[in-house]
């Protein structure tokens, strides 16, 4: 095991295919808010800088706590996590998982101050207190006893945070205004991120039943798990064009709709895969679908 990590290894600890899907639930709270006419950016700009943060947090410590856990091993299938391969000692993984909770504090209190500055200061408390929840969620995930990542949780959290919370927040942030119907937009961004999710539970079923990790795959089964898969990608679509229609005035508003044939191939893989290794690039390119999902939804209502 060595002493000195270079930079090349923490970025690949970083893991940072996973950021487009981090990035789309601030991508589309922005535009939607762009579209009312209140738009901020010191706003966009933090948003973003937390929401990074969290991701590489979330990510360093899923290696971090699978690895102390014993859920990563030599029968894991997806890419190589640096604690269990020798590639970054414990110790120093750790360090850097509390290097990212700082920089999250840090960036989402600033942006919550400016977000909430002129409101009424129960606003400003209630989106801190959602902030260290967040932090709390993205450590907790794997790390500690009980982790809820091993108790069929992870899937409620992720749409939470990536959608509901991500969209609703920052909407808000630029705004400072709460419709209820974006909850929709929402709910789509959460659901396609659970589906990444689920991708990923689907990839490492086997191992993560043999090691006692009980995500939702390893409850529901195959079978199941890839109908579950179908309906999240399926409720993704209806809610974004519930939206759209109770807000029609222009038929690109549906230009979201370009990310369906990459959806149903996305499903197609899934309901005739038999190798679950061969699931991996799917999780790459559903989480770039997201993101185009969110960049088309929003600027469809802008052009």
């Amino acid at each position: 095991m060595q002493d000195k990590v270079g930079v090349n290894t923490w970025i690949v600890a970083f893991r940072l295919r996973t950021l487009p899907l981090s990035l789309s639930s601030i991508l589309l709270g922005s535009l939607l808010a762009y579209y009312t006419g209140a738009f901020s950016w010191p706003v966009f700009i933090l948003a973003m800088v937390t929401t990074l943060s969290l991701q590489i947090l979330s990510n360093l410590a899923n290696d971090y706590g699978d690895s102390k856990n014993g859920i990563d091993n030599s029968t894991r299938i997806g890419p190589k996590r640096a604690v269990q391969s020798g590639l970054v000692p414990a110790g120093k993984m750790k360090a850097m998982v509390i290097t990212f909770i700082l920089l999250s504090l840090l960036s989402g209190s600033v942006l919550v101050f400016i977000g909430t500055s002129g409101v009424n200061f129960w606003y400003t408390l209630l989106f801190l207190a959602l902030g260290l929840i967040a932090v709390a969620s993205a450590v907790k995930y794997t790390v500690g006893k009980n982790p809820y990542g091993y108790r069929g949780l992870g899937d409620l959290f992720v749409f939470i945070f990536f959608g509901l919370a991500g969209v609703v927040g920052t909407f808000y942030l630029h705004t400072n205004t709460l419709p209820p119907d974006i909850l929709l937009p929402a709910t789509s961004i959460g659901l396609l991120s659970v589906g990444v999710l689920n991708l990923n539970n689907m990839r490492d079923q086997q191992s993560d039943k043999n090691s006692g990790k009980r995500t939702l795959v390893v409850i529901l089964g195959s079978d199941k798990a890839k109908i579950y898969h179908i309906a999240l990608l399926a409720g993704a679509i209806i809610s974004g064009m519930i939206f759209s229609i109770m807000h029609f005035h222009t038929p690109y508003q549906f230009l979201y709709l370009v990310t369906l044939p990459f959806l149903i191939m996305n499903v197609r893989e899934v309901m005739h895969n038999t190798i679950p290794g061969e699931l991996d690039p799917e999780l790459k390119k559903l989480a770039i679908t997201t993101l185009v999902f969110a960049f088309t939804f929003g600027i469809g209502f802008l052009i």
